[in-house]
């Protein structure tokens, strides 16, 4: 019977990522722990608002719900990225599980007040920024790598289906049963995911001998981030489209109200278009994915939310209003489907979930300024001359940034070179002595010096990306030929784990550097500790 079931799954979904029944599985879960977030999130908003008249504390909630992001989003990278993912995930869907639960009985209860409530939202929302990660790096785990933009989109589609399925859902359960009901519904939901990992386990790991501590983790994430120019691409487009993209988001209880003269229900009508544009362009990321380049993708939705967002500024309909937040709704997928595809196929694996919470550091930053600038701008000049400006400035931004060109990883990027041979030392330095400092010595003839210095920039990307924190080239004034490469590495653990994230990529312009040395000359690899003076 589970065979003949297999069988029938297999043909239904052809060649998408959900035929695989693991990734299958953790879908399903992924798409619960975002039900029971975004249920949650809005059961508590409503709840705040029986609980006090002041707008402040209503408008608190989205913070509490957020804020945990910014605070949070790099310690829950490092995490996703030392620690078994799968317990990462495990041990947050409990945490949530249980909090949503407690939440709804002591509402049930009559014992919940305006504190208590923003303390369990600032508490779930922590709860979900650890989760975040961890489930987005896992993707490449279950699916093989060609397979990850179409998984990547698949998880936009759960995303979204969550934010335009949850509110609706917690509304309909608070007002049948009540808001602590709703609240326990939100928990159950996060018990799929659970059930969605229980049987599986990460691919292990190669672990240096000196593991990364959550610290050391956050440092090195940063470094990564900062050295890597498609990284910093990936981020930098992130934020600046998110940050004019906002706008819509932050406007849009305003333009239903005062721009089209909609009640609730109008406004809960504007956002369900938008959903409803987000889940068609996500079914469709993962074949144009397939057909062009991510920049190409890119450019498409900036283009797209530019006239979608100036149809919404400038119109009193109703009608063309809903066509303009399906066409921002299927952008915004897009856009940031696209790039989070990027991420995930350009990181290679120590470093992916820290790449995944930099792009949700850097879009949740994005959010909280645009909020506040758009609607500034909005109570000075009018709404509809803020969201044309929020347009104007995303086509202004996007033409700068296009000396920043993106494109998906591709397999040299992320696979690990052949391991290097073991270090003979002397005597072994503890982990945290140092700093170490490394010279290469090369012999370079005249007429390959040009193309040396080349490609030793080159390397100098590799170097500081994998731990360096500086880098510097030499010429002998004595020997023409010779050429010392320098870098200092922080400590002698920070170098042990270096020497393990060189990837194929990494190898080759280490083997194209070494093609130009001398015949019959080795390079020669000196490394050197700090030591502390005697006084």
């Amino acid at each position: 019977m589970n065979t003949r079931a297999a069988t029938i799954l297999s043909e239904l979904f052809g060649t998408s990522p959900l035929r695989h029944a693991q990734f299958r599985r953790f879908y399903v879960g992924a798409i619960g722990a975002a039900l029971g977030y975004q249920m949650q999130a809005t059961v508590a908003a409503w709840l705040m608002a029986t609980l006090t008249p002041s707008p402040l504390m209503v408008a608190l909630v989205q913070t509490a719900s957020t804020a945990p992001a910014l605070l949070f989003g790099l310690v829950a990278g490092a995490l996703a990225d030392i620690v078994d993912r799968r317990r990462v995930i495990l041990v947050t869907q409990i945490v949530l599980a249980t909090s949503a639960a407690l939440l709804g009985a002591l509402e049930l209860a009559g014992l919940i007040g305006p504190a208590s409530l923003l303390a369990f939202t600032f508490l779930i929302g922590a709860g979900f920024t650890i989760y975040l990660p961890a489930q987005g790096a896992s993707t490449n785990d279950l699916v093989e790598r060609a397979e990850i933009p179409r998984a990547v989109a698949l998880n936009a589609v759960a995303f979204n289906v969550a934010r335009a399925v949850g509110p609706a859902l917690a509304g309909a359960i608070a007002a049948g049963v009540g808001s602590g009901s709703a609240l326990l519904a939100s928990a159950v939901f996060f018990g799929v995911m659970m059930y969605a990992v229980q049987g599986w386990r990460s691919p292990k790991r190669t672990i240096p001998r000196v593991p990364e501590t959550i610290i050391s983790g956050i440092e090195s994430g940063l470094r990564y981030t900062r050295h890597s120019p498609l990284m910093r691409a990936l981020v930098l487009h992130n934020f600046t489209f998110t940050l004019c993209a906002s706008a819509l988001w932050a406007l849009l209880p305003v333009i239903a109200r005062d721009q089209l003269g909609l009640g609730a229900g109008g406004y809960g009508m504007l956002s369900a278009g938008f959903g409803v544009g987000a889940i068609t362009s996500a079914m469709l990321v993962p074949k144009g994915l397939h057909r062009t380049s991510i920049n190409t993708m890119v450019l498409a939705s900036v283009a797209l939310w530019f006239v979608a967002a100036l149809l919404v500024a400038w119109t009193s309909s109703t009608a063309f209003a809903l066509v303009g937040a399906f066409g921002c709704g299927a952008s915004w997928v897009c856009c940031l489907a696209s790039l989070s595809a990027g991420t995930q196929s350009s990181a290679p694996a120590w470093v992916r979930a820290r790449s995944v919470a930099m792009n949700l550091i850097s879009g949740q930053i994005a959010m909280a300024v645009g909020a506040a600038l758009w609607g500034s701008l909005a109570t000075a000049f009018g709404i509809r001359i803020a969201l044309a400006a929020s347009a104007g400035a995303m086509l202004v931004l996007v033409a700068i940034n296009r000396v920043m060109r993106l494109r998906m990883g591709d397999e040299a990027m992320v696979t690990p070179g052949m391991p290097l041979p073991e270090l003979v030392v002397a005597t072994e330095p503890l982990p945290d002595d140092g700093p170490v400092l490394i010279q290469v010595e090369y012999r370079i003839d005249a007429p390959n010096q040009d193309a040396f210095l080349r490609l030793i920039r080159k390397n100098e990307t590799v170097r500081r990306r994998n731990g360096a924190i500086d880098w510097r080239v030499f010429r002998d004034l004595a020997e023409d030929a010779r050429f010392v490469e320098r870098f200092v590495i922080a400590s002698w653990a920070e170098y042990v784990r270096l020497r393990t994230r060189m990837t194929v990529a990494d190898r080759e312009i280490q083997a194209q550097i070494e093609g130009l040395q001398q015949a019959g000359v080795a390079v020669r690899v000196s490394r050197l500790i700090g030591v502390d003076l005697v006084e």
